[in-house]
């Protein structure tokens, strides 16, 4: 009887070590860009010309959404109060609320003076954004002729042994939150009458410099949404 020769056993390839998928990251610790924070800008106006906010709520609150880092952070910004209108849809009687501005988003503007001066005065369109950077050196920003597009308008400057002056009409309204380090950060705030006027916000700090924004006397656009 012939003997069964055996059998060799196989080794079973060694099994793969599955790396975890990293966990996705919750919608309230995304970082937040400039067109969230604009659609939570919007919403806050709305509710300051129906009578919601009252003017020191919703300087207190618009201060708020531009430090805002992630959407968790701008999400109670709005939690008591009603999503803004889709564009394109009916408003309520009486007033569009977006009559008069402009829904587009124009890019940034730089200003740079470094040993040296950058201006920018006259008649000139506006940016949503304006970075101003003055090194050694200066920059005058004059709004006071100049073409508000839209409503909400944030210059950020940042001045190291240099100074930034910033010129704005009288009948709008002016918004500070910066920092002077061993230097000034001035920003004269006050609220326009009419609720519509545009808004400017002055962020950024100074270092061994200074930044100053105030109003023009006798200067006041004669057009508010032109």
């Amino acid at each position: 009887m012939d003997e069964q020769q055996p059998v060799p056993l196989t080794k079973s390839a060694p099994a793969q070590s599955v790396s975890a998928a990293p966990a996705p990251v919750a919608e309230a610790e995304l970082r937040a860009s400039d067109a969230d924070r604009d659609r939570i800008a919007d919403i806050l106006r709305e509710a300051l010309a129906e009578g919601r906010l009252q003017p020191e709520e919703h300087a207190e609150r618009i201060d708020a959404v531009y430090r805002a880092k992630t959407i968790g952070e701008l999400e109670p910004l709005v939690r008591d109060l009603p999503a803004a209108p889709v564009h394109g849809a009916a408003s309520a009687p009486g007033r569009d609320a977006g009559e008069g501005w402009s829904r587009s988003l124009p890019e940034g503007e730089n200003l740079v003076a470094i040993f040296g001066g950058s201006t920018r005065k006259g008649r000139w369109r506006v940016r949503r954004r304006t970075n101003a950077l003055a090194i050694f050196g200066g920059v005058e920003i004059d709004l006071t002729e100049a073409v508000f597009e839209q409503r909400e308008i944030v210059i950020h400057v940042v001045a190291a042994f240099g100074g930034v002056e910033i010129k704005v009409p009288e009948n709008v309204s002016l918004r500070g939150s910066g920092a002077g380090i061993l230097g000034g950060f001035d920003v004269r705030t006050y609220e326009a009458q009419d609720p519509e006027a545009p808004v400017i916000h002055v962020t950024g700090f100074a270092i061994f410099g200074g930044v100053e924004a105030k109003p023009k006397r006798g200067k006041r656009l004669k057009n508010l949404r032109t």
